[in-house]
């Protein structure tokens, strides 16, 4: 008996992955991960006058940090409201930046256009894995570098996926975004290029796990919909589980929020 495997339909699952991050404000939640931003230009030892290409760049963290070490940025995204968020930020910093809105499975520029590829918790959601993984390595240039942040399975977010994950079940037949944040998938992805990976930790600051909820239910794409898509029972039942993980994660003070997650930050050398 054969079986034969349906392909994943990856112009629906994308049509409403975008719809999910269009949802809610997500420069909300953004700005406050700039210091990853900061700290991947900085792994990838970013040189002013580089080419950069900031791929599924959301509201623009990489984007401004590259900018910001006057590297010749172009920043990426297939929202185009998140996009018009970074333009904000640039003008306001009078960072000189090209905003050009494109899906990073079909990155629109030549082969080796960019010394420097950045993607900040964004290109790990695509879709077709395999697909965005080449579209990386072929705008990179033979010794560029590629730097990526990506959440951990075992880290805060990957925990908080997994509870969405319980009540709203993910597009069927795609690969999980969180083995992005292994040693393991990487090593699949990226084979035959140099690979340095590092484990990092950001601080989620609240006010308290509540103030944490609300601003992710109305900013954060995917639990804004996961919440929207449920009844009120169940909503219930989802927010009790996350307020939970918030408590038991919080290293900070009676009063205050403190939750690290932990990301990998990865930089692969193209060979």
């Amino acid at each position: 008996m054969t079986i034969v495997l349906e392909k994943p339909d990856y112009t629906s699952i994308k049509a409403t992955q975008q719809a999910t991050w269009a949802s809610g404000d997500y420069a909300a939640i953004g700005t406050t991960l700039q210091i990853v931003g900061e700290s991947l230009c900085e792994a990838v030892d970013l040189c002013a006058g580089e080419r950069v290409l900031d791929v599924a760049a959301g509201n623009g963290n990489a984007t401004l940090a590259a900018a910001r070490r006057f590297a010749d940025v172009t920043s990426t995204d297939y929202v185009g409201h998140l996009l018009d968020r970074a333009k904000e930020r640039a003008q306001a910093e009078k960072l000189p930046v090209t905003f050009q809105q494109a899906d990073a499975e079909a990155l629109p520029f030549a082969d080796s256009s960019f010394d420097v590829v950045l993607s900040t918790f964004g290109v790990m959601f695509t879709p077709n894995q395999e697909q965005a993984t080449a579209e990386l390595l072929r705008v990179t240039r033979i010794g560029g570098r590629i730097g990526l942040a990506n959440w951990t399975p075992d880290g805060f977010i990957g925990k908080l996926f997994k509870v969405i994950g319980r009540h709203v079940a993910p597009p069927s037949g795609i690969k999980s975004p969180l083995l992005w944040g292994t040693q393991e998938r990487l090593a699949e992805l990226f084979a035959g290029h140099q690979q340095s990976v590092s484990r990092q930790f950001f601080q989620f600051r609240y006010q308290s796990a509540a103030h944490w909820l609300d601003m992710f239910k109305t900013y954060y794409g995917p639990t804004h919909r996961a919440f929207a898509s449920l009844d009120a029972t169940r909503q219930a039942v989802m927010q009790a589980e996350i307020l939970e993980l918030l408590e038991s994660s919080n290293r900070g003070a009676k009063g205050n929020l403190i939750v690290p997650s932990e990301y990998l930050e990865v930089v692969i050398t193209k060979r």
